[in-house]
């Protein structure tokens, strides 16, 4: 009996010196991820063009790795600012934000970047500003066409709405903002700025035929892979955040050898957008 309490006692110590190792190293690892930032701002971009002239202007630019994402935290335009790069897609978006979210606790997020356009009257240079965002790849597939179903949040396992709303202060913010800049021509004409609907999905749309088919469903007036995925983590976290994008190309059958000519300057538009945006909030 006295040895088989002796082993008792030197069971819990062992236990409680493993478990002491444990919360030593929490709090090691703990040290070492961002501080909360009180009022932080988050920017992400997919493409390293549409993040690279924000980068540009960071000032006090700090690079931190968090799960082997980079994020550079620093100041624009007076206000603290964390920007991302998220990568291509939904998935990649979704997952980028998420770390974003959890780790920097932003009032806001914005996403600038470019797109392909819908609406006949947008040429590259042009901006959508998005007031309204959804999925058209996500929902059922049947013998009378596509039907447009919701996704559901993982917190609760409710129904998300199928369009997502941007934030009512943000889009006050773009249309001020609007009226003071600047932007880089492609065409002719001075660039549009409209505020309109976009949607997302894993494609990139080079489809002269489809992109009608989807402009007709979806009323829509450009296309992009990764802004409902942002949308959608914003709105199960209770994030505010608006959607930025200049037109890259026409997503129709030229679509490719217009991103590659004009995609630049359109990232460097949204960007643009985006920092005079800044100063206004």
């Amino acid at each position: 009996m006295k040895h088989v309490f002796t082993l008792a006692i030197c069971s819990l110590i062992q236990i409680n010196i493993f478990s002491q190792g444990i919360l030593v190293q929490q709090d090691k690892d703990a040290n070492t991820l961002p501080q909360k930032h009180k009022n932080i701002i988050g920017i992400v971009g997919a493409f390293e063009t549409e993040v690279q002239l924000l980068k540009d202007s960071l000032l006090q630019e700090k690079d931190t790795t968090i799960e082997g994402i980079h994020f550079y935290v620093g100041k624009l335009k007076h206000q603290p600012i964390v920007i991302a790069r998220s990568g291509i897609g939904k998935v990649n978006a979704a997952i980028t934000l998420t770390i974003l979210i959890e780790h920097f606790n932003p009032k806001y997020i914005l996403f600038s970047g470019i797109a392909g356009a819908m609406n006949p009257l947008l040429q590259p240079g042009d901006i959508v500003i998005a007031k309204k965002i959804a999925y058209h790849d996500y929902g059922r597939n049947t013998t009378t066409g596509f039907i447009e179903r919701p996704t559901f949040n993982p917190y609760n396992f409710k129904a998300n709405p199928i369009t997502f709303q941007s934030d009512s202060l943000l889009l006050a913010a773009c249309q001020k903002a609007v009226q003071k800049i600047s932007l880089q021509k492609i065409q002719t004409e001075k660039p549009k700025i409209i505020i309109g609907k976009i949607i997302t999905g894993d494609i990139f749309l080079a489809n002269t035929q489809l992109n009608k088919q989807l402009r007709t469903q979806f009323k829509a007036d450009a296309i992009e892979m990764e802004g409902a995925a942002i949308a959608q983590v914003c709105y199960q976290k209770n994030t505010p955040f608006i959607i930025i994008r200049s037109i890259s190309d026409t997503a129709n059958d030229s679509a490719v050898l217009d991103f590659e000519k004009y995609g630049k300057i359109a990232a460097e538009n949204s960007a643009s957008l985006l920092l005079t945006m800044l100063e206004l909030l």
